[in-house]
């Protein structure tokens, strides 16, 4: 009789543990918060980032049918306010996203700054933090569990270009740094700097100049007097364009300029027209980069996600017809790596689906995605450099995935102003 009794209760703890581990991952619903950037500074790269968010939520959804989680598929949603590009509003949106709303995973805000900003309080809470926007180092220095970067990280923003320069001169030896005082631009500069000095650069000029600047004539024409043949530097969209606008009111000319972030954009070459000739700029991806199936299995990666053409058709459908830049693409990237993670898992817990994130290696539309296990870190991604041409951004670094041969020494504004392009021959 007691053996029965005891076949019972054996039997009884088996059931009991299927039913938790049934009810477990019986989840409904994954669910994505997002402090976005919809209106103040940021609002630009903000509303890029909806079109990728959306395109990859529409793939992940409609076409593959919802993320894989105890052996049925269930949908990705999306949970947004606008955090108004303000450090206030991001802490408090993320305490609301994660204590009441009860969002599975939190995506960080546009940059460096308010990632940062946001970081403490979706680890304070235990909630993954997923940074599309945010390059800076220094948010993985902190010891964060629950950080994941999707991009790559800002040191290493100017490297392919550096490379570049010295490939096609190496002969040139004065290099001028001028950045932005912003997290993400020191960040930037503090690679670049070291970066240079390893390719034999020599650093003549080392400056930042302030966020919201509105006159940069006194930092350039000190910039012209340390005679530079190589320029690097920039932080945002309005700095840059303020940047080279002012370059060529001072006819300061050198072989060659990369920013980071202004030149990237179609609205940079929109205000300055022929001013925008030649400049180049680091991408975290382009339209016409040759990420694909066939490409992931060459270099032996899984591959995950829709092709970089069924996304760009989903984005544009968001867009309004409008092409997407690499913010977009960035953000388009982290419903994807966390939907894989997800399945990796077969979890909705962020430690566990913390730790799938430290087991993947895998391609999207956007390229590898791979992290340091120990920070966040990516160290996967590579970046690659785009330069204007005739009117029209190319792909110029690296050659693998170049859709045109780059133009140096670029034309000077003289040049420019009498309609010489810069078209390789």
């Amino acid at each position: 009789m007691k053996s029965n009794y005891f076949k019972i209760g054996i039997l009884f703890i088996v059931l009991l543990g299927f039913l938790l581990t049934t009810n477990a991952l019986a989840v409904d619903k994954v669910v994505l918060g997002h402090p976005a950037c919809l209106s103040g500074k940021f609002a630009k790269p903000g509303a890029q980032a909806q079109w990728g968010i959306n395109a990859s939520l529409k793939w992940i959804n409609q076409v593959k049918g919802g993320i894989e989680i105890g052996g049925r598929k269930v949908p990705l949603e999306y949970k947004r306010y606008d955090s108004e590009s303000s450090k206030e509003m991001v802490t408090s949106l993320i305490e609301r996203l994660v204590k009441i709303d009860k969002v599975n995973s939190v995506i960080a805000p546009y940059s460096s700054g308010l990632t940062i900003t946001g970081a403490p309080v979706a680890e304070k809470y235990g909630s993954l933090y997923l940074s599309h926007g945010g390059a800076s180092n220094r948010i993985f220095e902190q010891g964060y569990q629950y950080a994941v970067q999707a991009l790559s990280p800002a040191t290493l923003y100017q490297a392919g270009a550096l490379d570049m320069f010295r490939k096609a001169d190496p002969k040139a030896k004065r290099v001028a740094l001028a950045f932005e005082d912003s997290e993400f631009a020191r960040m930037v500069l503090r690679g670049a700097e070291l970066y240079a000095k390893k390719l034999g650069f020599k650093v003549v000029f080392n400056h930042t100049y302030p966020a919201n600047v509105t006159d940069l004539t006194s930092l350039l024409s000190d910039l012209k007097a340390a005679k530079a043949e190589i320029i690097v530097g920039g932080g945002h969209f309005q700095d840059g364009q303020l940047f080279a606008r002012q370059m060529a009111d001072l006819n300061l000319n050198v072989k060659a300029i990369s920013m980071i972030v202004a030149v990237t954009l179609p609205a940079f070459q929109e205000a300055l027209g022929d001013k925008a000739e030649g400049m180049f700029g680091p991408v975290q991806w382009e339209f016409g980069v040759k990420y694909s199936p066939e490409e992931a299995k060459k270099v032996g990666l899984p591959w995950f996600g829709p092709t970089n053409e069924e996304w760009l058709k989903m984005a544009m459908e968001f867009s309004g017809g409008k092409q997407p830049d690499y913010h977009a693409a960035e953000a388009g990237q982290v419903p994807l790596i966390y939907a894989k993670a997800v399945e990796t898992a077969n979890s909705v817990n962020p430690d566990k689906v913390r730790a799938a994130f430290n087991k993947l290696d895998f391609m999207t539309f956007f390229g590898e995605f791979k992290i340091d296990k120990d920070s966040g870190l990516q160290i996967g991604h590579t970046m690659a450099v785009v330069q204007w041409q005739g009117g029209k951004k190319e792909i110029v670094w690296p050659p693998a995935a170049a859709t045109s041969k780059f133009y140096y020494p670029m034309p000077t504004f003289a040049q420019k102003a009498k309609g010489i392009k810069a078209v390789p021959k």
